[in-house]
């Protein structure tokens, strides 16, 4: 195979790999803004259990009973992570173009 041939292999990896991150994103955006909703509903969540009088007067177990949203935004972030969605997350940057397709770019 010569320099030529190689050439148009990696051009057409280069082509091939864009086209399957390009394919990635719309899955990744709704993905991400998942993430980003569970997790500012679990801060707030958080804030509200935090800053309730109650909670340092009952057990762990009882505040949590006492306090709904924040149990099950954490359990379903939780279940989320488990799920796999941080790798969903991060899909196309995992992706890297190979040195030497930067190179072919110039």
């Amino acid at each position: 195979m010569n320099s030529l041939e190689q050439a148009e292999d990696l051009k057409a990896f280069e082509r091939r790999l864009t086209e399957y991150i390009h394919c990635l994103q719309p899955a990744t955006g709704r993905w991400r803004m998942l993430l980003i909703v569970v997790s500012v509903c679990t801060a707030t969540g958080a804030w509200n259990w935090l800053i309730d009088p109650e909670t340092q007067k009952v057990s762990f177990f009882t505040s949590l009973w006492n306090h709904p949203f924040f149990t099950i935004s954490c359990i379903t972030l939780i279940g989320l992570f488990f799920a796999g969605i941080h790798k969903r997350v991060v899909a196309p940057s995992m992706y890297p173009l190979p040195p030497i397709l930067y190179s072919l770019n110039k």
